[in-house]
């Protein structure tokens, strides 16, 4: 089920611990091989370091952290994702850690469906769409929603409170 007007999804896909994740291609600002990374000490384990890129200072996510998998060390695969997209209504850029970057692909809206409410092991909120591509299963995730402090945890377990005094996890551009 696509949203309306819509009549396919150009996506960007990844994998994170054999599951592939797809990211809008239009929120993609580039792909990076990785580059040295800035721990921040008491940062969510999920957004705990920063990157420089072309001379700004973009947050580092990990969504395998958000979606309960194991975090795991870098290989010569792994990608960083830089996306820019609308948090609370404001313009954020963010590094995503991906295990290894695919490639751009459509997926028709007929390709498209909600999350199913039995038998997947993640947050439901967390995903925007499953979509179909040949025989594989593609988790489109709702990263806006993912990247505010509201929600904290797992992917895998259920919101601790009400998400509408959330605020935002990881800086905005600009904000120090």
């Amino acid at each position: 089920m696509a949203e309306p007007g819509h009549d396919a999804l150009e996506v960007i896909t990844m994998d994170l611990q054999g599951q592939t994740f797809a990211l809008e291609a239009v929120h993609v600002r580039e792909i990076l091989d990785l580059v040295p990374i800035t721990e921040v000490p008491g940062a969510q384990p999920f957004v705990a370091g920063l990157i420089n890129v072309r001379g700004k200072v973009v947050p580092l996510a990990d969504l395998r952290l958000k979606f309960g998998m194991e975090q795991t060390a870098d290989t010569i695969d792994t990608r960083i994702v830089v996306i820019e997209i609308d948090v609370d209504r404001v313009p954020t850029v963010v590094g995503i850690r991906a295990d290894k970057v695919h490639e751009v692909t459509t997926l028709d809206a007929t390709a498209l469906s909600e999350v199913p409410r039995v038998g997947t092991r993640w947050r439901q909120d967390y995903i925007r769409f499953i979509g179909k591509h040949g025989d594989d299963f593609i988790v489109v995730p709702d990263i806006a929603r993912i990247l505010v402090s509201g929600a904290a945890e797992p992917a895998n377990e259920a919101p601790k409170h009400d998400r509408s005094s959330a605020t935002l996890a990881l800086a905005r551009p600009g904000e120090h």
